[in-house]
């Protein structure tokens, strides 16, 4: 395997890889000269620097991870990235002190007017009142986005003696309030108690120009604004308009919508005071160090066979929620594998049901890795990333829930697919930890030990059809490796036998078997085995 590493990242993340595989180091691409190359290889860490586009994705035929060594991806298109099944990960961890600690100087920076304050002390002039700042002492921090690096912002800030207030949708007023901040519900109700506002959000459709010449309206006259998160949270021409007019007392800014182009940045035409950085966030030593160690070792892991700690575009497999239910993804994927190749016909719906210790656990783990069974039975390319994006792509409904229902197994998860045909039901518990099974297929109550070949002969129960089953396997030269005959209901009409063959078998195989007097529509079935 190889993977390529640009953008100047740290050499301990060559010396992590090179257990797993080759690693190239090689500068910044254009995307025309990453295109050429990227096909040769398994992996692609990056910066910010390189743009990740969906040409270079296409091109990439034998990627399977994509690794960031930082905190955002809005430089690869995670869309394209997903649709191929490849994984994208990032360290969303390892500059989280260096992100919040420039954000910290930058406002003491632009509170203080440091940077226009030592340019005039460096050509010899004593302008004492002409700098003449603001304390960040008993005013108000308006923080967007309360994650790691916002809380750790609020934390300093409450250490200087801020006030702390926080507009974030995705934490709640008892985390904040417990923090020792207020938590405002709604922008509106945000803008103006702040003097000085720092953004920490990802840029997505609702976060691109937050703030705008609207919003800097709604605050106070003379508050000041700091972004280290991303480039187009603020609207460069409406912030320069309000610094112009006074309106805004002075930004700092380290982000900007064209990176690293910024000749024709509207903020380089401000008149008042503004603080403006190269992206400095994540740069220190120690920052870039840790998301290239993060970054390396997750490509590594998977490259190895394992799991993403970080996968940006697999949430449901973060290691928090796969932990308490990997036991199961086995044998939830060979129950959708199972069900789907014993059905006929489109698939429109897929009820997946946990009960047992599953019932009060997050499936969603499962519910993946039973979609992947199903798809990659009938389609090519299809793995734990882009499962459910093909399934929605494909209208398949998608219905889960958990029972709490007494089970007397350990934890089952329980397939109906229906398709344009037939239902079919199939589940799959664990009987212990390490001893999977199949214990239920449609009517009939099973215990049958997943293997990657097997044969399923519905027959009617009368004497000999086991021996005039495996008479015909054994004439074809297939060797059975173990058998299991159910039968229907206490009238003993109907039966399968579901047969462990020790390798695959063409339509010879079934058409001799279908010819037997007595058994209906016999079929093989291949099931992935960990």
């Amino acid at each position: 395997m190889k993977v390529l590493v640009t953008d100047k990242i740290n050499e301990a993340a060559g010396r992590i890889i090179e257990a797993a595989a080759q690693v190239d180091f090689l500068p910044t691409m254009s995307e025309d000269e990453l295109v050429k190359i990227i096909g040769d290889y398994d992996a692609l860490m990056v910066r910010s620097q390189t743009k990740v586009t969906p040409k270079i994705i296409e091109a990439g035929k034998n990627l399977k991870i994509i690794g960031r060594a930082g905190v955002g991806v809005d430089n690869i298109d995670l869309d394209s990235a997903t649709q191929r099944g490849i994984i994208v990960v990032n360290s969303p961890d390892g500059n989280t002190m260096a992100a919040a600690e420039h954000t910290i100087a930058l406002m003491l920076a632009m509170a203080r007017n440091i940077a226009p304050a030592a340019t005039s002390t460096k050509e010899g002039k004593w302008d004492r009142s002409k700098f003449t700042g603001c304390e960040l002492y008993k005013k108000t921090l308006g923080i967007i986005g309360f994650g790691k690096i916002g809380s750790h912002v609020g934390e300093v800030a409450l250490s200087l003696g801020m006030k702390v207030i926080v507009y974030d949708p995705f934490t709640s007023k008892e985390v904040v309030e417990k923090f020792g901040g207020e938590y405002v519900e709604n922008l509106d109700n945000f803008w103006g108690k702040c003097d000085f506002i720092t953004v920490h959000v990802p840029k997505t459709k609702d976060t691109l120009n937050m703030i705008n010449k609207d919003t800097i309206a709604k605050m106070k006259k003379g508050v000041r604004l700091v972004n280290c998160a991303r480039g187009g949270i603020i609207n460069e021409t409406d912030l320069k308009d309000a610094i112009n007019s006074g309106y805004v007392a002075s930004a700092a800014i380290d982000v900007y919508e064209n990176e690293p182009n910024i000749t024709e940045c509207p903020l380089l035409e401000c008149q008042g005071n503004i603080v403006l950085t190269p992206h400095l966030g994540a740069s220190t030593q120690e920052a870039q160090m840790n998301v290239a160690i993060d970054v390396a070792e997750q490509i590594k892991e998977v490259l190895s066979g394992g799991s993403a700690s970080s996968a940006v575009n697999i949430p449901s497999l973060r290691p928090d929620k796969l932990e308490p239910v990997k036991d199961y993804m086995q044998i939830a994927e060979n129950t959708g594998e199972l069900a789907v190749q014993l059905s006929n016909g489109a698939v429109k719906t897929i009820e997946i049901t946990a009960d047992g210790d599953l019932a009060d656990l997050d499936i969603q783990p499962l519910e993946v890795a039973v979609l992947k069974g199903i798809l990659s039975s009938r389609l090519e390319g299809v793995n734990y990333v882009n499962a459910p994006v093909i399934a929605k792509k494909r209208g398949i409904d998608i219905i889960s829930t958990r029972s709490k229902v007494k089970s007397s197994f350990a934890g089952r998860v329980t397939v109906k697919l229906t398709t344009d045909k037939e239902v079919t039901v199939v589940a799959g518990a664990l009987i212990t930890k390490d001893i999977p099974r199949i214990v239920k297929i449609n009517d009939y109550e099973t215990s049958i030990r997943p293997e990657r070949h097997e044969l399923f002969v519905p027959h009617t129960n009368k004497p000999s059809m086991i021996a005039q089953v495996a008479k015909v396997i054994g004439e074809k030269g297939i060797n059975i490796g173990s058998m299991n005959v159910v039968q229907k209901n206490d009238k003993h009409e109907d039966s399968i036998m579901v047969i462990n063959i020790d390798s695959p078998v063409g339509d010879d195989v079934l058409n001799a078997i279908s010819k037997i007097d007595g058994v209906h529509n016999p079929k093989y079935i291949n099931l992935t085995v960990g």
